[in-house]
């Protein structure tokens, strides 16, 4: 298959006329940090597999406001809220996925209130959709027969109860799913929310990511899944610490996915 993405713009479908199955806001860490793109690139070459009629604002995408708002800069959040809901908006907006749980959360619950009303899913909401659907089939055998656990994210899980559907992927890679003592509603954060993951961590007796690091490696993994970069760093960076990166690999389920499916 090409290695050449078709990622097309809201203004550019816009200016043709046409108007795309959905937005795919890609997010601060989608579009900036090297290791996060390679899960953008994942997922957009799921899009394009299903032929899903999708585009990105591009560079008139804005940071939601999250880390602003959970860091106590009411102010600048609506800022940048009111700024994307008027884009959003202008270009009619309906239906949103995001990779980042962080954004997921904040264009589901905060946009809201602020005028922005939309149908917003977690990408592995959507990529489950187009498994039950037909649209996507997994044939490769990559991870047959691995023991996986999945890291649920704060604002994934516990913010929204999306529980369910990142596990029926790891499912449908007919992988071994194994549960950490702390998963669900009881899940241990990574340490990088509430704006966290840009400053240096309080003095204490370990880092928070080292020790969910810790609670994942008990189950002696294959993989450690995740649904959401800033997770993805945190538990990176804490397999690292163990000198276990040889060992366990850390990967998004839109990358287990779209390998799985031999994209």
């Amino acid at each position: 298959m090409s290695d050449v993405l078709n990622v097309p713009t809201m203004a550019s479908m816009a200016a043709a006329g046409k108007e795309p199955e959905l937005l795919f806001w890609v997010g601060c860490a989608g579009s900036f940090d090297d290791r996060a793109k390679e899960i953008t690139k994942a997922f957009v070459k799921i899009l394009n597999h299903c032929g899903i009629g999708f585009a990105v604002l591009g560079t008139e995408e804005r940071c939601t406001g999250d880390p602003a708002k959970r860091a106590g800069n009411e102010w600048l959040f609506q800022m940048q809220a009111f700024a994307n809901i008027e884009r959003l908006n202008a270009y009619g907006v309906k239906r949103i996925v995001c990779s980042c749980p962080h954004c997921f959360n904040t264009l589901k619950n905060e946009y809201p209130d602020l005028g922005g009303g939309y149908e917003v899913l977690h990408h592995t909401e959507f990529i489950d959709e187009l498994l039950a659907a037909g649209r996507l089939q997994i044939e490769g055998q990559a991870y047959a027969g691995k023991c996986i656990t999945f890291h649920d994210p704060c604002y994934l899980g516990r913010g929204n109860g999306v529980y369910e559907a990142p596990r029926q992927l790891i499912e449908r890679l007919d992988a071994e799913l194994t549960e950490m003592k702390r998963c669900k509603r009881q899940s241990f954060c990574c340490g990088a929310g509430g704006a966290q993951l840009f400053k240096e961590p309080e003095k204490g007796d370990r880092d928070v990511h080292i020790a969910r690091t810790e609670q994942a490696l008990e189950v002696k993994p294959d993989v450690i899944a995740t649904g959401c970069p800033f997770c993805h760093i945190m538990m990176t960076d804490g397999v690292k610490h163990e000198e276990r990166e040889t060992e366990v690999g850390v990967f998004d389920l839109a990358e287990l996915i779209a390998r799985a499916a031999d994209l």
